[in-house]
């Protein structure tokens, strides 16, 4: 991915689920899920996140599931998640995906071992020059540890060494104020589903998304709606969507997600340990979701195919 691609990188990003069948990788699934991101209007999709279990793959099944992703992807940026304990494993994660076809980087620092603010601009830093590809920083504290300040962001962006955050903290009053720091050429993804709406109408451009992995389509439609300036459209898609956002998080993501996936026929709804299925009022509580949202997910997804056909 060249720079000015990340730079056109807005709207829906989809966190992708890693798909497992008798505790292997089922590739075949996961090839299928990414097709159907592609067909349903996706603009990017991350590999080896926090929602795609990275943390309970070997190294060399985070570099099969990136491989499987890009190849399944096409045109539809890759971005590759490379966060690690160790800032030298999270280099080779990197260099790792890079090798087999990521367009870009999802780095967050180190959990557990909680750095400094200038920890973590050395771990940024050495990763970012392990891998000649563009960064999203990831600000995650309630899964690190640690949070990254504001100055931090804007010391990394004005360094070249990131071109995009993803914002998991929830804290809505920083889109502006990291504007005011960075510019707008930092393209700000909020994390958090439930609060995207309100994300995008304070200066973000997007989300990197749990919930499109169900309802790509809708997700997609609610970012074009807003660029179309269509508010009526994109209040009743907030709405829409709210329910789902709020049954995925019901246990430990992507427990819930898993189980609506196996609900759709997607994939199974294998975690790994020390993650465990979804419990009966969770599965309970999706399917009902999942009744009320698939015909408008599925409209969505062919009034998107008509749009994109040439003529």
């Amino acid at each position: 991915m060249t720079m000015a691609r990340m730079d056109d990188l807005h709207g829906s990003v989809t966190a992708l689920a890693t798909p497992f069948r008798a505790g292997q990788l089922d590739e075949p699934a996961l090839a299928a899920l990414t097709e159907r991101q592609v067909r349903r209007g996706t603009a990017g999709l991350v590999a080896c996140g926090s929602t795609g279990e990275a943390a309970a793959l070997s190294a060399a099944e985070q570099a099969r599931v990136v491989a499987v992703v890009c190849e399944a992807a096409g045109a539809v940026p890759v971005l590759a998640g490379c966060t690690a304990v160790a800032t030298e494993v999270a280099a080779a994660l990197a260099r790792q995906a890079v090798r087999v076809g990521a367009d870009a980087l999802l780095l967050a620092p180190p959990p557990y071992v909680k750095p400094t603010q200038e920890g973590i601009v050395v771990h940024v830093r050495t990763v970012a020059h392990a891998a000649d590809r563009p960064v999203m920083l990831y600000d995650v504290p309630s899964r690190t540890g640690v949070a990254i300040a504001d100055e931090t962001v804007a010391r990394l962006f004005e360094q070249g060494l990131i071109v995009a955050l993803k914002d998991a903290t929830g804290n809505l009053a920083r889109p502006p104020r990291l504007r005011a720091l960075c510019g707008p050429a930092l393209a700000q993804f909020t994390g958090e589903d439930a609060s995207a709406a309100a994300h995008r109408a304070m200066g973000g451009v997007g989300c990197v998304s749990v919930s499109a992995n169900v309802a790509p389509a809708l997700c997609a439609a609610l970012y074009r709606a807003w660029d179309a300036g269509n508010l009526l459209a994109f209040a009743r898609l907030r709405d829409l969507l709210d329910p789902l956002h709020r049954a995925l998080f019901a246990e430990s993501n992507p427990i819930p997600l898993k189980a609506a996936l196996a609900g759709l026929q997607l994939c199974a709804d294998e975690v790994r340990l020390p993650l465990t299925r979804a419990v009966p009022a969770t599965r309970e509580r999706l399917a009902g979701v999942l009744a009320r949202l698939m015909t408008a997910e599925d409209n969505a997804a062919r009034a998107r195919q008509v749009e994109a056909m040439p003529g």
